[in-house]
């Protein structure tokens, strides 16, 4: 039921900006990430791609006649066809994969090794193989092609090792990192230029959202107020049962979701007394068991008036449940001990309390110590002994502050409940 509003400007501007800034640093972050993985990809195969197109050009005729002959040792031809430029070693194997001509550039030889060791697939017609080799910070790719000869037949396999130097190495980590930032400041800069208009937005429903609060809010006092003039010719006694709850619930540590179903329940405790007829309602003397049992569908009552309203669904423990007795005897469920809802348990205290207390047509009031006297006597039967624990450390207090206040200081404090519960500024003025 609590709607958790911003209760000022600055914290609206605040949550939207902080929630926004979370949203775009995630998003920041995803986006840079797929950037850099995109871009590292896409430079990763684009080498890959340069090294297999420069190897193919040892396709030519001239290479697999070569190759054919590679067992002689004159490879002049081989050495004339080779493209320096490109590789800084080329590797030739016959077609029962033995070595039979390589030619290495003036390079460092832990390069040369790695190439050397790194194990590869043979290839087969019209396919290649291409890998990455790490070597000493720096990066080689590994190019494998089969040759064929005139007739067709396989003559044997090129193995090509191109290097990407530190140099090139770090313009490309350069590239990919620059993608990625400018992925993650789009994202940014995009959230920047939405939250103006985000703002207006959400102040806007949060404008709306807080007039439909005061106007339930507004409606649940009007109801409570209706009822409570019909019984005791005063609204008093709601203000002050609903507060000694919340003080109640507060000093037992109950959560703020309860409370405020515990705020709509109190106010509206009675309002199924709406039904009950006014020869029994306003009775001065005893009532008859007849009279009695009438009295007691007023639980039942009040659940069917707020029944189709969903924003009063938490209210409705306390509207049903605050006759149960801890011992089982009280109605109208006859619930006993931890089955009786806990904000029910607690109403009850203070109901009986503030009833003890209160002057009516019928009786004076009662002074504080006689009224806990009696609820102390009652802790464990009609009472829930924790409640009553918790409310006899605090009863002198309250007692203090609201027993003879004013209806006026009686709306000041229920305002500063409802402000504590329902984010609401406006409610009760």
């Amino acid at each position: 039921m609590p709607i958790a509003l911003p209760v000022s400007p600055r914290e609206l501007r605040w949550m939207l900006a902080r929630r926004m800034g979370t949203v775009a640093v995630v998003i920041g972050l995803v986006a840079g990430s797929a950037s850099y993985l995109v871009e590292s990809h896409q430079a990763e195969q684009g080498a890959l791609d340069y090294a297999l197109d420069s190897a193919r050009h040892f396709e030519s005729p001239a290479m697999q006649l070569a190759i054919s002959v590679g067992s002689s040792t004159d490879h002049g031809e081989l050495n004339r066809l080779l493209d320096r430029n490109r590789f800084i070693g080329v590797r030739i194997f016959a077609n029962n994969k033995k070595l039979i001509y390589e030619s290495w550039e003036d390079v460092p030889m832990v390069l040369i090794e790695a190439a050397k060791s790194r194990q590869h697939e043979w290839p087969g017609r019209g396919q290649s193989h291409t890998s990455w080799i790490e070597a000493s910070e720096e990066r080689l790719i590994q190019v494998i092609l089969p040759l064929f000869g005139t007739d067709g037949e396989l003559a044997g396999y090129l193995e090509g090792v191109s290097r990407l130097d530190r140099k090139a190495l770090e313009l490309q980590r350069v590239q990919i990192r620059n993608g990625a930032l400018t992925a993650s400041i789009s994202v940014l800069v995009t959230a920047l230029l939405l939250y103006p208009l985000l703002l207006a937005m959400l102040q806007r429903s949060v404008g709306l959202s807080r007039r439909l609060l005061d106007s339930n809010l507004s409606l649940m006092r009007s109801l409570g107020n209706a009822i409570a003039k019909r019984d005791s010719d005063t609204d008093a006694h709601n203000y002050r049962v609903t507060y000694y709850a919340v003080a109640l619930a507060e000093a037992m540590e109950l959560p703020r979701h309860e409370i405020s179903d515990l705020v709509a329940g109190a106010f509206l405790h009675d309002v199924g007394k709406i039904g009950i007829p006014d020869s029994i309602l306003l009775k001065p003397g005893k009532l008859t068991d007849d009279e009695f049992r009438i009295m007691k569908t007023h639980a039942l009552l009040g659940i069917e008036i707020v029944a189709d309203n969903p924003w009063l669904t938490g209210a409705a423990c306390t509207i049903r449940h605050h006759h149960e007795r801890f011992d089982g005897t009280g109605y109208p469920d006859g619930l006993a001990g931890d089955a009786i809802p806990r904000v029910a348990r607690i109403f009850a205290v203070v109901d009986v309390f503030d009833a003890l207390t209160s002057e009516r047509p019928y009786k004076k009031p009662m002074g504080l110590a006689e009224a806990l006297s009696i609820i102390e006597h009652d802790s464990g039967r009609h009472f829930d002994a924790d409640a009553v624990a918790s409310f006899k450390e605090i009863a002198a207090d309250l007692y203090d502050k609201m027993g003879c206040a004013n209806e006026h200081d009686l709306r000041q404090e229920m305002r500063k409940v409802l402000g504590r519960y329902f984010n609401t500024q406006t409610a009760l003025k």
